[in-house]
């Protein structure tokens, strides 16, 4: 069985929405776009970051948050070491739409219902199964119990707005590790408390 992990940046008010651009999530209005931007800079968060990836056996994502990382992944070509690890990860990417055409190398339609249909991934062999972003995809599977763990960025920052990670999710959880970096971010690990 694969265990699934979540890795999401998130303010102290519990918004995920748009942390990398002002383009990339605009619904309800939101106008905060970017605003993670500065973790980029901050270098123990970026070599924690690379450990993590480093085990990653297989991405996970929305249809959503997949069309934004493969209108950019793909096409960095200054060295970037998380570009070739990207574009060489096995992505699945859940749907309703069965004839969604993926372009981005390594990408496979799973079609369905989100909870049943990775119910069964799930239960097959295999690599774990990182998720990034999908805010949507993440809650209907917390809600479900699918989740194994989240691995939160969390940054000292309120928005007052925008598309939070857990809305609507009740679940208790158990902090299993954690580290703030100089710059004030906090990376926590946290297992659902079963």
């Amino acid at each position: 069985m694969r265990n699934i992990s979540v890795t999401n940046n998130l303010t102290l008010d519990g918004v995920m929405q748009a942390p990398m651009s002002a383009e990339e999530d605009t619904r309800g209005g939101f106008t905060h776009g970017g605003w993670a931007l500065g973790a980029n800079s901050d270098p123990e968060l970026g070599a924690e970051m690379a450990k993590g990836m480093a085990g990653t056996g297989a991405m996970l994502f929305g249809h959503r948050t997949y069309e934004h990382m493969a209108a950019f992944w793909p096409h960095q070509t200054d060295g970037n070491p998380f570009t070739e690890h990207l574009d060489n990860t096995e992505k699945f990417v859940v749907t309703r739409d069965p004839s969604l055409e993926l372009d981005w190398q390594n990408s496979t339609v799973v079609a369905g219902e989100a909870v049943e249909t990775i119910a069964e991934l799930k239960a097959t062999d295999g690599g774990d199964l990182a998720i990034l972003g999908s805010g949507e995809l993440v809650r209907a599977l917390a809600s479900a119990g699918l989740i194994d763990e989240y691995v939160l960025i969390i940054h000292p920052l309120v928005l007052g707005t925008g598309r939070r990670m857990f809305e609507g999710v009740h679940q208790r959880l158990r902090l299993v590790g954690s580290m703030t970096t100089a710059t004030g971010i906090t990376l926590a690990r946290y297992v659902p408390a079963r």
